[in-house]
């Protein structure tokens, strides 16, 4: 005769009604309800909560995703390695993430490194650990001490519209800013 697993198909009245008075914190614990279809999921510890209709990716550590293009994101979090192009709103790359190809972005917070085209339509913040090589534009930029920007660099509302005679102004740095 086949035992019966303590986990499945007996339940203590009591522990089932205190594991459902709080469905969040069960399903943080990994333990899903009964009623799963009714009871939302929670959002991970570590990353904001994205607004009601908004679209937000996150690539986690020790992922790498190569070879993509990403569309239709609102924020992308970058915590392993991407070899992307995209179009977006926010990209958020940390201190251990890396972005390779090319983007268009809203705003940049970078503190970990981008390779490739960058164009910020709105601000670029390169942290204490950020590194940022290639082709960059931006409207606004803030490099903290110690943050990396090096490439072909064009700043400003001119970096963003084609000018009249199709020559952009460009800064051409090679080394490294901080």
């Amino acid at each position: 005769m086949a035992m019966q697993s303590p986990f499945f198909n007996k339940r203590e009245p009591d522990a089932y009604s205190q594991r459902n008075a709080n469905p969040n914190a069960a399903a943080a614990a990994g333990i899903t309800p009964a009623t799963a279809t009714t009871a939302p999921t929670a959002p991970a510890a570590n990353s904001a909560p994205a607004k009601e209709g908004e679209s937000k990716l996150t690539v986690g550590p020790n992922i790498k995703l190569k070879g993509v293009e990403i569309t239709d994101c609102d924020t992308l979090v970058v915590e392993g390695s991407v070899e992307a192009t995209m179009d977006s709103r926010v990209i958020q790359i940390s201190e251990r993430g890396s972005f390779t190809g090319s983007a268009d972005i809203d705003i940049a917070e970078i503190r970990g490194q981008f390779d490739g085209n960058l164009t910020v339509r709105q601000k670029l913040v390169i942290y204490s650990t950020g590194k940022v090589t290639g082709k960059v534009r931006y409207g606004k930029i803030v490099i903290e001490e110690g943050g990396q920007l090096s490439g072909e660099i064009d700043s400003g509302s001119t970096a963003l519209r084609p000018a009249a005679n199709g020559v952009r102004p460009g800064l051409q740095v090679h080394s490294s800013a901080g």
